[in-house]
């Protein structure tokens, strides 16, 4: 149960850095960058832990 809560907690991480980045975009172009990519990567691991969880529960 709770990797499920944390799967979702970096989507939820992911779309803040998203809203950032919008936010951030006409002010401080590098910092949106940077954001963006950390969006970007918590969305690589939120379908990264969803494929584990799947994968281990499938085992079990």
């Amino acid at each position: 149960m709770l990797q499920k809560i944390i799967q979702y907690i970096y989507l939820f991480i992911a779309i803040f850095f998203i809203y950032e980045t919008v936010r951030l975009w006409n002010e401080d172009r590098g910092k949106a960058y940077m954001l963006l990519f950390f969006a970007v990567l918590a969305v690589g691991m939120y379908f990264f832990k969803k494929h584990f969880r799947k994968k281990m529960n499938n085992n079990q």
